[in-house]
This record gives structure tokens, sequence and C-alpha cells, in this order.
């Protein structure tokens, strides 16, 4: 693997800030797993929906557990899609344990060990499926290993009633710390290359986690929050207060943006990129909106195609880009190939 001589800005490694030098050192000491694909190939592509990819290919998702209760019927079903997201040119597969917690899965009666096992299963049936696909030597050609993050779901993902749209928990930090604590330990100790902190739509849950994700330092971490505009997150904190907590936690790779509507992003990241280092993440949902009530999603034809509108989220700051809920793996290709192109413009190729 050759030494990009690309501007470090190019990479998603936020150079053009007051203290490059400080930020260099925080990589010395925290390895970025990002930082090869960004060299060799200028984009990090994150892989689709998990959970409204099952229901599509025929899962019975009516149920609190969502994904999860995939994981306990036909797990088959997940290696299935973390494969075929891989073949689409997912350089990242997040794990199905979105809503697999200690707390739900004992609500549905197993015991801390099996929802441990499970837990510990979301992991298998990726590395298990990224292995499959790295076996073939044809899928080796112009890509690098890819990466396995495991997926920690925000405290409104276990209420299952929409809160991670809406946050007012009415929780401390120190009950949030308490929540999540179990399943980062579970899916550290399984080997994931990085954690994924996703749909926060409040800081106090971001500051529960920050304070948590310093207790695995040596684990990469991303956190991305779910925002009702183009500046705040869905509770009503502005985004960039949000970012802000974890700038200076060292294993927090990244930060962005996940489960969102695609014509807030251009916005959220211009309010992102003066305030941060790190890399830029995004993978906002298909534009459609979820309503708790009726437990179903609401078509919104307005959106932008994907293909067209991540050349614009690249062009300002992104370089770690996929989708959330009701995209697929057709839709991860196309993103693929677009950001690809427009990377190697980028970068002169």
């Amino acid at each position: 693997m050759g030494t990009s001589t690309r501007p470090a800005s190019q990479l998603g490694l936020r150079w053009d800030f007051p203290c490059p030098l400080r930020f260099a050192l925080r990589l010395f000491r925290m390895k970025h797993p990002f930082k090869p694909f960004l060299d060799d190939f200028g984009v990090v592509i994150l892989d689709g929906a998990m959970a409204t990819e099952l229901e599509r290919r025929g899962a019975d998702l009516e149920d609190s557990l969502w994904s999860a209760k995939v994981l306990l019927e036909s797990p088959e079903l997940i290696r299935e899609v973390h494969f075929d997201y891989f073949a689409a040119g997912a350089d990242v597969a997040i794990t199905a344990s979105y809503q697999a917690t200690f707390q739900g899965l004992a609500q549905r009666g197993l015991s801390h060990g099996e929802a441990a096992d499970l837990i510990r299963l979301s992991v298998q049936l990726a590395r298990e499926a990224r292995d499959a696909f790295w076996e073939e030597p044809a899928h080796r050609q112009g890509r690098l290993r890819p990466l396995i993050a495991g997926s920690v779901g925000c405290y409104g993902a276990y209420l299952a009633d929409g809160s991670e749209y809406r946050g007012n928990y009415g929780l401390s930090r120190g009950e949030l710390l308490e929540f999540h604590r179990g399943r980062l330990e579970v899916l550290v100790e399984a080997g994931v290359d990085l954690l994924v902190c996703e749909t926060i739509p409040c800081k106090v849950e971001a500051e529960a986690l920050v304070e948590l994700l310093r207790e695995f330092p040596e684990t990469p971490a991303w956190l991305s929050f779910s925002c009702r505009d183009e500046e705040h997150v869905c509770e009503g904190d502005r985004l960039a207060d949000c970012a802000a907590v974890a700038e200076d936690c060292e294993n927090v790779v990244a930060v962005g943006i996940n489960c969102t509507a695609p014509r807030f992003i251009a916005g959220l990241l211009r309010a992102l990129a003066p305030v941060t280092e790190k890399t830029l993440v995004v993978y906002p949902n298909s534009g459609e909106s979820w309503d708790a009530e009726v437990r179903q999603w609401l078509e919104n034809k307005e959106e932008a195609n994907f293909a067209d509108v991540v050349k614009v989220w690249y062009g300002l700051g992104a370089r770690a880009i996929g989708g959330c809920c009701r995209t697929t793996p057709e839709m991860i290709r196309e993103l693929a190939a677009a950001l690809r192109a427009e990377a190697s413009i980028d970068d002169g190729r």
C-alpha cells in the first residue's frame, strides 16, 4: 500500500485547523481505522439499512426488538444482507446489534448470558459475511479488507417508540452510561474493529457515551446524531455543541449524522466542519419519516437521488458515507460508484 501525497484535508483527516500537531499526535496514539481507505481511495463507503432491508426480504419486524428479533429467528438472513452490502462496495459493515440491549432482551426472557451471546452473534455474522466475501480473489481487486463496526443504538431504540427522533428521555448522564456499558463491553470483547454509537438525539446521551468510551481507549469509535433540521439534533441541542463533547476523546475518530433526511445533510456538514478535527461521517435515511404510532414509514418523493447528492456531501468534507433506514444494497452500489469517481477526480487520478 503506497503512501498518499494528497493534502490531509482531502483524506478527511482535518489538518486545516489551528492545532495540526496536536491532532497528528492523536492519530499516532490511536490507530485510525479509516486511514488506509482514505489514503488509497479518498473515501470510506459505509453499508446501508439493516432492519428495513431485512423487512424488504420478508422478515417480520413487528416487534419491540426490531432487527434483533431476526438475530433470534433467522440469523442467516442477517449474514446474507451483510454479504450483499460488501458486494455492493461497502468498506464497513455495521452489526445488527442496534436494538440488541440487555434490557430489551431480558424483557423477552433471555438471561444475561444468553443476551451477551446474541450480541456476540451479531459480530460473528458480520465477520462470517466478510470472510466469505474476502475468500473470492476477484472481490479483493481494488479493495481493502472491510471493517466490522459494532452498533450501539441510542436509548430511544430500546424504547421502540420513535424516541430516537425525539430524545427527552428524562434520564441522567449516569443512568444512560449504565444502560450502554454492558453492550459496549461485549462488542469490544467480541473483537469489532470499531464501535458506532448511532442515532443519538440529545447532548446528554453523547456525554454519557463519550465518558463510557474513555473506558475502552484502545477501541476506535464514531458518534452519529439524528437531526431534525440543518442545525439541531432531534431533541433541540445544536449539533455543533453535541459533537464538541467528543473532541478531546482520542478514540472517537469520527463524528456525524445518521437516520436524518438527506435534505438536511449539507447544512449539518457546514455546521460541523468548523468545530471538529475528526473525520466527518454521514449516512442518512432515504428521506422518508417514521410514524411510531402506526409503525410505518411515510413516503417522501421530494428527496434527491443519493448518487447525486453524495458528491455534494463529499465536497463539504464528508469522508465516510453510506445509508441508513430504507436504503438498499442497490443504493449503496450507486453511491459507491459515484463517490469513488468523485474521489478519483479530486485526487487527480
